[in-house]
């Protein structure tokens, strides 16, 4: 199958790459022979004056902080400054069913057998075959080619639930908090972990938004990276939050989240001093937002993710505004960016309704 497709990249045009970024996006060059044939959505952070150049050959559109305002409005206030949240904003733009996003500083890594890997087509692999959340098979991702279901995995539960998520991982700097950088600042992730795991339901995880991938019609309105950044009290849990509420939500709609391949080469270690300034607050928040989030029931009248992503809002300004005023200015975001989506793709969320039964 693979070689018949050879010549046609997997759902050219069905998929969205999304990158935020701050500078010049040299970094394209390596990936030129996975990333061409498919559209980049670029959202430019900091400084709306500053030209971004994107490698010649490119199909792209890019969004800086003007545009956002221009086309938001007022809702524009959602959407987080001088932060790599800002990446959000390229995800309610899309008409795509699916979107890749990938930081500027990730270059293309190679597998053990030198060979280069092509991160987008492993993250496509995942979204397309089912996920396994009510029952762990010890053999990984049983989908996959050479493995299958173990001695003792139900038959009933065999078909799996569809996939809204994947999630890949990172070769050299590992994604640490602050610190655990200034604790280990030459350690370097050399392992690779030839496996996709399905995360199992009621269990929550770190989401890092560098090398991700997401089914955009069944789980895009949760993918809202919060109010980080610029005249924000935290920075660098845009992509948790992110987490936190799509994980809580694909457990109600009965969806799938994978993780483990595909690897990227995480090249460049941000300021753990810088960091920990952005960081502590949550460090901090974290040990009361996670409780949270772990309590969280949405009810059965929650059949949307927009009904889900409206329903939790509620509950965070009602349960963690006590934590720190900023939940509740979240929360209203988090309506706020609702109205947005909503805004921009008024047929709504009709994947999501589908998520038990067409969409398989």
């Amino acid at each position: 199958m693979a070689g018949e497709r050879a010549a046609t990249p997997l759902l050219k045009d069905e998929l969205d790459i999304v990158i935020p970024t701050i500078r010049n996006l040299d970094f394209l060059e390596m990936w030129r022979p996975f990333f061409q044939p498919y559209h980049l959505i670029i959202v430019q952070d900091g400084d709306p004056s500053k030209t971004i150049k994107v490698p010649e050959g490119f199909d792209y559109e890019l969004y800086n902080r003007n545009d956002i305002n221009r086309i938001l409005g007022p809702k524009a206030s959602c959407i987080s400054f001088k932060d790599s949240a800002c990446r959000c904003f390229g995800y309610m733009v899309s008409k795509k069913k699916y979107i890749f996003t990938i930081d500027d500083d990730c270059f293309v890594a190679k597998d053990p057998s030198g060979k280069d890997i092509n991160a987008l087509e492993q993250h496509i692999k995942n979204l397309l075959s089912p996920s396994t959340p009510h029952f762990f098979n010890t053999l990984y991702d049983p989908y996959r080619e050479g493995t299958d279901f173990v001695r003792g995995y139900p038959f009933s539960l065999r078909e799996g639930e569809p996939t809204a998520v994947s999630h890949g991982l990172w070769l050299n700097i590992p994604d640490y908090d602050a610190p655990t950088q200034l604790v280990k600042p030459r350690e370097r992730n050399t392992r690779y972990v030839d496996a996709v795991l399905t995360i199992p339901k009621g269990t929550l995880f770190p989401m890092c938004g560098m090398n991700l991938a997401f089914n955009r019609d069944l789980i895009g309105p949760a993918m809202y990276f919060g109010l980080m950044g610029d005249g924000q009290p935290i920075g660098r849990y845009d992509d948790m939050w992110a987490g936190w509420c799509t994980k809580v939500i694909c457990d109600h709609l009965n969806l799938g989240i994978k993780t483990g391949l595909p690897y990227i080469w995480h090249s460049k270690a941000s300021n753990p001093f810088v960091n920990l300034k952005k960081e502590y607050k949550g460090i901090y928040w974290q040990e009361e937002i996670i409780p949270f989030f772990k309590s969280v029931t949405l009810p059965t009248e929650c059949k949307t993710v927009q009904d889900c992503y409206l329903e939790l809002s509620k509950q965070v300004k009602a349960k963690l505004s006590s934590v720190d005023p900023y939940f509740t200015k979240l929360a209203d975001a988090m309506v706020t960016w609702i109205e947005a989506w909503d805004e921009l793709n008024p047929s709504g969320d009709a994947s999501a309704k589908l998520a038990n039964g067409a969409a398989k």
